[in-house]
């Protein structure tokens, strides 16, 4: 099964007799905004207009926990993360596809976090919102229950002695723009540079100017050319486990199965007894 689809695939399995569950999950990255600039409001976004059935998940409070030692986006209460799904109208015997503004990150996230937890079926609305082109609505709709009950374990999931020993047995991608993982620059995190060992891929290389992904060829010849070759451990990290959602979801579409470490760079970099590397070699 395609780990993403596209927006007329979408069209007409929502006009099918067994559509799909459909879950908004605009979210952007909190950083320090200017002075009087209000915050991204995903919420606020969904009101003003979603595809038609949507319902909004809210990345921080339902895809994942309170931030803290590990990490800013750590794995979600599974309890409450099963609800919020249910609530959702999630079910283990439909199929479910995910979307955000544009960036893929939040939707991936969202895509991973299922896959992680059992469901067999999800998929990405390839370039998100952007790409519909079908009506929208300001209703709020609400689903009937789902059945969903999350049995955690269905993919490769990443600690930091894990990530650290990737890092030098296969290879450890780090999603992050190249200048974080040089450690030029750091805005959020305790100190910039990357895990030793792990191989910049920005994931902003996997999409093309619309935000879709590129071409499936194209993604495997990026990956196989920075090491993931057929029989190497593969991983991927990135600032808070969600960026690298989405990488991981890019190398799923050239067909290499990856691991996560949701911490990420924001657990690892915490704990100053985890040896940092900066500058462009991986060492």
């Amino acid at each position: 099964m395609n780990a993403i689809i596209s927006a007329s695939e979408l069209a007409s399995d929502l006009a099918g007799t067994n559509p799909p569950v459909l879950l908004d999950i605009r979210w952007q990255l909190s950083v320090a905004k200017a002075a009087g600039e209000p915050p991204f409001d995903g919420r606020a976004e969904y009101a003003a207009g979603h595809i038609p059935g949507a319902v909004y998940v809210d990345l921080d409070q339902e895809l994942a926990s309170t931030p803290g030692a590990r990490g800013r986006h750590p794995l979600p209460d599974i309890a409450r993360f099963g609800a919020a799904m249910r609530r959702a109208g999630v079910s283990a015997d439909r199929a479910v596809v995910v979307y955000d503004g544009g960036q893929g990150w939040a939707a991936a996230r969202a895509w991973w976090l299922l896959q992680w937890a059992g469901h067999p079926d999800v998929r990405v609305l390839d370039g998100g919102l952007p790409s519909w082109e079908g009506p929208s609505e300001t209703d709020t709709p609400t689903p009937a229950e789902g059945d969903f009950t999350p049995e955690p374990g269905a993919v490769q999931l990443l600690d930091a002695d894990g990530a650290a020993a990737l890092a030098r047995g296969g290879v450890l991608f780090d999603a992050r723009a190249g200048e974080r993982y040089r450690g030029e620059v750091e805005p959020i995190d305790r100190v910039g540079g990357h895990i030793p060992g792990a191989v910049s891929a920005p994931t902003n290389e996997n999409v093309g100017t619309d935000g879709r992904f590129l071409p499936a060829e194209e993604l495997a010849t990026r990956f196989k050319s920075l090491g993931a070759t057929e029989g190497t451990g593969v991983g991927v990290y990135c600032g808070s486990g969600v960026s690298g959602a989405h990488e991981v979801l890019a190398l799923a579409v050239a067909g290499i199965p990856a691991a996560l470490y949701v911490g990420s760079w924001s657990e690892w970099s915490s704990d100053p007894e985890r040896p940092v590397a900066v500058g462009p070699d991986p060492q």
